[in-house]
């Protein structure tokens, strides 16, 4: 299936999780990536899994900081210029620290916001221009399951997931009769190397009970390792399902995909 034959991608967040899966699965389809990170290590890795799956020839890489407006304006730059436009683009960079809300500190919100929200903000108000020069275009932003259910010690990525997903329904609003989709997705129950490395954030006086709920109905899958969460790669086939023709009523709203955590 080349749902993606001809369309110029870029991905960030893609040198692991769901990012790393997401664009696989686009270069699976036919499309030409980018794959942006700040992470260079991690983007040798995912060109090292595009050259073992044949679609390398169709991959490129960018270090992006999407947390530093500089570093955004010349990595979109350049990879506008390397794909000779652009027709999707896929913000699942993100952070997630956590702490009891009472004890956060100014730098720690800053610093979620700043990466998570305002990053997405950059990165799309950068790629507008060359989006915009095509008859349709997506934009796929990552909110989380966060933005709308309680999530105990996540008040600042929690935040920045709800912003995020306000910001995707005026997106879809202002330039939806110029031909732009901007849709989310709400992975929730994912194993990636975020949700791996939560333990390490969550307060060592947290009350695990608050997590009891936040747990899929569905079986786990065989991607998730056999833990009780989905694998990467479930969101990544939303993500392309929203991004290509077969999505093309869907804009202004989002997708959770969270194996029934919340349902």
């Amino acid at each position: 299936m080349n749902r993606f034959d001809n369309r110029r991608i870029l991905v960030t967040g893609a040198a692991s999780g769901i990012g790393q899966a997401t664009a696989l699965r686009l270069l699976e389809e036919g499309g030409t990536v980018v794959a942006a990170d700040v992470s260079e290590d991690g983007l040798a890795r995912t060109a090292e899994l595009a050259e073992a799956a044949g679609t390398a020839g169709r991959l490129s890489v960018a270090a992006i900081d999407i947390g530093d407006e500089k570093s955004v304006i010349d990595g979109v730059s350049r990879s506008v210029e390397k794909l000779g436009g652009l027709d999707v683009l896929v913000n699942a960079a993100g952070i997630l620290r956590a702490s009891h809300t009472h004890e956060t500190p100014l730098d720690l919100w800053n610093q979620v916001i700043g990466i998570n929200l305002t990053g997405t903000f950059l990165m799309v108000r950068e790629c507008l221009p060359a989006l915009l020069r095509n008859e349709r275009s997506v934009v796929v932003n990552f909110s989380s399951t966060s933005a709308a259910y309680a999530h105990p010690y996540m008040a600042a990525y929690a935040a920045s997931k709800g912003g995020i997903q306000s910001f995707t329904h005026a997106l879809a609003l202002e330039y939806g009769k110029q031909g732009l989709r901007a849709v989310g997705v709400a992975p929730g129950s994912i194993k990636t190397g975020i949700t791996d490395a939560t333990s390490g954030y969550v307060p060592s006086d947290a009350d695990w009970s608050l997590f009891a709920k936040l747990s899929p109905i569905l079986p786990t899958t065989l991607e998730s390792g056999g833990a009780a969460m989905g694998g990467p790669e479930q969101v990544a086939g939303v993500v392309a399902m929203l991004a290509s023709d077969d999505g093309a009523f869907v804009t202004g709203t989002e997708i959770r995909i969270d194996g029934g955590t919340h349902a």
